[in-house]
């Protein structure tokens, strides 16, 4: 296992370094914000609920990179914050969906019979409920939303889909003739999931991470602007929609307004820049010049 994996390392390494200007940007930009949400605290010491420490609606300046809002709060602060919180949102709820439905669709795929059948009916259950409308259900009821709330709520529609992927890959892998050497070797069935079976999904378990995590954010920006996401807390979706609720775009206040939606924007494009870049790693059908890896 551990020679396989050093081996799909090396690959990434070479592409992401060397080849592959998509997947290195990706990684750029998502390091770039994951760096500033790290030191977030550095960047933005004061807090950032505080209402008046600044005057109102004052454009961007050398005192106030960012200019303030209505409240009188620093725009800069905020946003340094806000990429904390969603950035946590997003990875928490993409690693939860990710680590759940890895698992019900290695165990589904690779055991067959009654254990696939029930648990594929399960996900498809999940799969064909409307997940938005639910979504805004669970959370008018929750009372007090925090953070690790809406990761769990959003957490418990984030890995059907990746589970049903996982499972069509696992169907795929297990008719190879690898697997049958294994088999024949006297391999347990652990060694063979973690030896023989993953280090094959590795790209897909990538490409689904970053999926799950801009569904995540996506999601919360959406409960936000609706009013239902958490409130005492600083997101990039609360930004937007006490923007929007001040009519900062009306009033003209574009500091306000578009930062947040710029950095949620970076966001994605890092994101998928990402899954692209890891496509064409593993995909020989779309690399370029049908180069393969060193």
């Amino acid at each position: 296992m551990t020679a396989s994996l050093a081996s799909s390392a090396k690959e990434v390494f070479n592409f992401v370094f060397r080849r592959n200007a998509k997947l290195t940007t990706g990684f750029v930009i998502i390091f770039v914000l994951v760096l500033i949400a790290v030191i977030a605290d550095l960047l933005a010491p004061y807090d950032v609920a505080s209402i008046g420490l600044h005057g109102p609606d004052l454009p961007p300046s050398f005192q106030n990179l960012l200019g303030t809002d209505t409240l009188g709060r620093d725009v800069f602060d905020q946003l340094v914050h806000a990429v904390r919180q969603s950035l946590i949102i997003g990875f928490f709820t993409g690693l939860v969906g990710l680590v759940v439905g890895l698992s019900v669709g290695i165990f589904s795929g690779y055991r067959g019979g009654l254990v696939d059948d029930s648990l594929r009916s399960v996900t498809d259950v999940f799969l064909v409920i409307p997940t938005i409308p639910l979504l805004v259900v669970l959370s008018s009821y929750v009372r007090f939303l925090t953070i690790p709330a809406l990761v769990l709520i959003l957490a418990v529609f984030a890995w059907p889909f990746p589970a049903r992927t996982f499972r069509s890959q696992v169907l795929s892998l297990r008719k190879r003739e690898f697997i049958n050497l294994a088999k024949l070797s006297g391999m347990s069935d652990m060694k063979i999931v973690f030896r023989e079976i993953l280090p094959n999904m590795l790209p897909y378990v990538g490409t689904t991470f970053a999926n799950s995590v801009s569904g995540a954010i996506l999601a919360e920006v959406f409960l936000e602007i609706l009013g239902l996401g958490p409130q005492n807390t600083t997101t990039l979706g609360v930004m937007v929609y006490w923007a929007m609720w001040r009519g900062a775009m009306i009033r003209g206040i574009l500091w306000w307004v578009l930062p947040p939606m710029i950095i949620l924007v970076l966001i994605f494009i890092g994101l998928q820049l990402i899954n692209i870049g890891l496509d064409e790693v593993y995909n020989p059908r779309v690399r370029k010049g049908g180069s393969t890896p060193a």
